[in-house]
């Protein structure tokens, strides 16, 4: 857990002890732990969000395909197209 061991657990207890007080130190313990749940709730929020943003990015990449070719122009004044000027 976070790379330390069992004695620097049972000596930063036993600084809040001392910091805090034996009768606020349960009330800091249930504080911590409730802002700690919902730090982690708010991040796996976050990452699930992201997550379905890139999925529906890539869906839409995947589903857009080849883009049709555009249809060939006419010209107005003469009514031939690029493709039958090439051919006179």
């Amino acid at each position: 857990m976070f790379g330390i061991g069992m004695q620097e657990l049972i000596i930063i207890a036993l600084v809040a002890l001392l910091i805090v007080g034996p009768k606020k130190l349960p009330d800091l313990a249930k504080s911590l732990g409730k802002g700690f749940s919902e730090f982690k709730k708010a991040t796996d929020d976050v990452k699930d969000d992201l997550k379905k943003t890139f999925q529906e990015e890539d869906d839409q990449k995947d589903h857009s395909g080849p883009k049709p070719a555009l249809p060939a122009k006419t010209d107005p004044k003469n009514k031939i197209t690029p493709d039958e000027s090439h051919q006179a």
